[in-house]
Parts: structure tokens; sequence; C-alpha cells
């Protein structure tokens, strides 16, 4: 054996040995447990992909600590490149894509090293780290590109469409079960205390201040119907290009992702939903119209019963309610922002967090602005019209089939998770539901393309 060949396992002996006296054999067996996932991951990366969509969805925010205190579904996607990079090194995977949407999310890539530099002079706060969280940004865009490297076969994407649904299934009997159960947002707390949430204080203090909105993993009842809201569509057409107990998956996660939107109060998110049916049923998707009906029968029979459902729909309507207000404040005050930070904030500090009397915005696009400044906010468009360009192209919605289905519900969710960037922002720069937010439209990208690739003789 030549010497470069003895480097690593005496490397690792070196490590276990020096783990076993400093930690004991407790430190030693979850060491060695941590390589062996590693190894794993490394030789094929789509289980940590895999993983990722399954863990996403249902505990977004459990942290670890690896040096730096981080999600677990950002450690995943850290992990699934590594393994990346090394199959690159082994010459088993393609190069990253080279088409429109690609190239337009790596000039806006790009871009972000521009806010990022002037954020850590033009915000004065000594919290956060500009460029760890920059970092974890960009794990979160890079879906886009890890969904085409390594979910190339029909059977991959199946996988991939089982464990995202089998997440967000998790995800909503948590939630609905604590509702169901307790009626009391702040009985969430003890249990996303004990999966390592960060910021405890934050949890009591959201959950505490409307208590009768459904608690869930994703804290906010905003974030909630955010993630339910990309979760509903492709679990519908999942369900209607399939049968048996693949079907019966997809419809009970459309059907359990609307309650979690109507009993989170999530308005934004409710209002998206029922634009999207419409828009399905005008384009004489099947069953859209019936849906539409039923849904209004629903939302009636919410309205007579169910006091919390009316005072949010009441609220719609009034001058006094306190998340109105502040986001016309928000609107009143942003010129002020941006003239204050021509080139955005950067990564260091998440708006309001820059202080001096600066609000933040509920915007998706103007929220870009105030972190990436108007060059960053261009190029998300561009990046959007991109996409929109070799997705749009969905044929005849009359007949869905298994060949169209993930196609028209990837888009669907796409288009609706863009409409609530007009009462929020959280698709903009949340952790954990931007990633699931560029997975969804990476899918619908796959789709296209693989249907184009079946088309070509």
């Amino acid at each position: 054996m030549n010497r470069p060949a003895l480097i690593f396992p005496l490397f690792m002996g070196a490590l276990f040995g020096a783990t076993l006296l400093l930690g004991g054999p407790p430190l030693l067996i979850a060491a060695m447990a941590a390589v062996v996932f590693a190894v794993v991951i490394m030789a094929q990366p789509l289980r940590g992909f895999l993983l990722f969509c399954l863990i996403a969805p249902v505990i977004p925010w459990t942290t670890v600590t690896l040096g730096i205190r981080v999600t677990v579904s950002e450690a995943l996607l850290a992990l699934t490149w590594m393994g990346v990079f090394w199959q690159w090194l082994m010459g088993r995977l393609p190069p990253l894509p080279d088409t429109p949407t690609e190239r337009a999310m790596l000039r806006y890539m790009a871009w972000s090293i521009v806010p990022l530099v002037a954020g850590q002079f033009v915000t004065q706060i000594d919290e956060g780290n500009g460029p760890v969280n920059w970092i974890r940004w960009l794990l979160n865009l890079s879906p886009l590109f890890l969904m085409p490297l390594l979910v190339t076969q029909p059977r991959q994407r199946e996988r991939l469409m089982l464990c995202l649904l089998l997440g967000y299934l998790a995800m909503i009997t948590l939630s609905l079960g604590v509702f169901i159960h307790a009626r009391d947002a702040r009985a969430m707390i003890s249990i996303l205390s004990s999966l390592s949430y960060a910021h405890p204080e934050a949890l009591q203090d959201i959950f505490g201040g409307d208590f009768t909105r459904m608690a869930s993993p994703w804290v906010h009842p905003n974030s909630t119907g955010g993630a339910l809201l990309l979760g509903v569509p492709l679990a519908m057409f999942y369900a209607l290009a399939h049968a048996g107990w693949r079907r019966a998956l997809g419809l009970t996660v459309a059907l359990g992702g609307t309650a979690g939107i109507v009993f989170s109060g999530s308005r934004g998110a409710l209002l998206s939903l029922f634009a999207l049916i419409l828009w399905l049923a005008y384009r004489r998707v099947p069953h859209a119209g019936r849906t539409l009906l039923i849904g209004g029968l629903l939302a009636t029979a919410m309205l007579v019963f169910y006091p919390p459902a009316q005072q949010r729909m009441a609220s719609l309507f009034s001058s006094k309610d306190v998340s109105t207000d502040v986001r016309f404040q928000e609107y009143r005050h942003f010129p002020e922002a941006m003239a204050r930070y021509p080139l955005g904030i950067g990564f260091k500090v998440d708006p309001p967090a820059t202080g001096d009397g600066v609000f933040g915005i509920s915007n998706f696009w103007l929220n870009q602005i105030y972190k990436l400044g108007l060059p960053g906010v261009l190029l998300s468009i561009a990046m959007t019209v991109a996409w929109w360009r070799e997705v749009r192209n969905m044929g005849d919605l009359s007949r869905v089939t298994s060949r169209n289905a993930l196609h028209i519900g990837a888009v669907g969710a796409m288009l609706a998770a863009l409409l609530t960037g007009f009462f929020d922002h959280y698709f903009s720069f949340t952790q954990v539901l931007l990633a699931l937010f560029w997975l969804t439209a990476a899918i619908g990208l796959q789709e296209v393309r693989h249907s184009q690739d079946a088309r070509t003789p």
C-alpha cells in the first residue's frame, strides 16, 4: 500500500483515538455514527437531498451546532453539496445545467456579493455574521441546481415526491393534532424547544400573540400558510396522477394542508389559494370547479361556526387591524430605507433590525430591494421571468395525466407563492422556506425538460 492511501485511515484513527480520550465512549460512538452518515451521503448525495425533502417540511428549524449553529435542513444541503463536489472529482456527475433559469440564478448569486460587503459597513449592529448568513442563503437557493444534477430518472423523481409529501403529512399531523387537542398555540412551545429550536423567547412571543391561530413547526402563522401553499397544489396533482395509497397520500396532504391554511389564519395564503383555484377552473382543469364550489361551502361554514375565522376575515376590512396598519406604515417608510441603504443591508441583519426607526417591508420584491438593493430585485425579476418562459407552456389542462400533473402542480404552487409576495415577504429570505420555494420551481422545470426529452427522438 502506498503512502497516500495510508493518510485517511491514519487520520481517522487519530481522530477517533482523541475523541475517546477527551469525551469517552458516548462521544466516540456519536462521532463514528456521524462519520458513517457523512460517508454515505458523500458516496450517494441523492440520499442527502431526499432526506432534506423529508425533514425540511416537518422540522425546518431544528438546529445543530457544527462550529456554528445551523438548521439540520441546511446542514443536509451542505453535506449533499460536499457529496456533489466529490462525485464531480470522480467524474460521475454532469456539470451544472447551462439553461436560462440557472444562468439567471448564478447572476443573482454573484450580485449578492456587493450587498454582502456593503452591509458589513452600513449596519452598525454587532450581532449577526454576514458571511455565514450569506452562505446559508446560497444553500437555500441551491435546490434549483441539485434537482437536475441528482434527480434524473422517473424513479428518483417519485422517491423525491414521496419524501416531500411524507414530510408535509408529518407536519400537518403534528400541527392539526396539537391544535385540535389543546386549541392553544402555546402548547407547541415545549415540543419545538425539545427539537432544539433557537430563540425560545421568540416562540413565546409569537405563539402568545394570538394563541387561537394554529401553531406549527414553521412558528409564525404566515410562514405556516406559505409552506402549506407550496405543498397543497403539489399534493393534489400528485393524487390526480396516481392511484391506490399514493392517491390517498396526496389527497390527505392536500385536504389537511388546506385546513391548516384556514386554521393558521394566513390571509395572504388563503386568498392566493383561492385565486389559484379560480385560475385552474378558468383553464378547465378537472375537478377545479367542483373544488371551488366545495371550498366555498366549507369557507361559509367556517365563517358561520368558527369565531376566530370570523375575526380574521373581518380584519381584512377593518381600519383598526394592527397587522394591516403595520403594513401601511412599512410602505410609507420604505422610500426612506431605500435612500439610506442604496446597495441593500446585506446579510448581517434582517430588517427592521437595523434600528434607528427604520421599518421592514412585508413584500416579496421590496424586501429584496431592502436586502440586495435595486439591482438585486431586477435580477430576481429576470430570474422569475426566465423560469416562467421555460414552464409556461402547459398545453391543454383539461386532461391531467401522469405526464403533466406535477408540471401543473409545481407551476400552480409557484404562481400562488408569488402572489403572496404582495402580502408578505417570507419567500424572499426565510431560511428553509426559501429552499422549498426553489425546490418547487425546480420540480416544474424538471418536468418540462423531461417532457421535451421524451418528445425528442
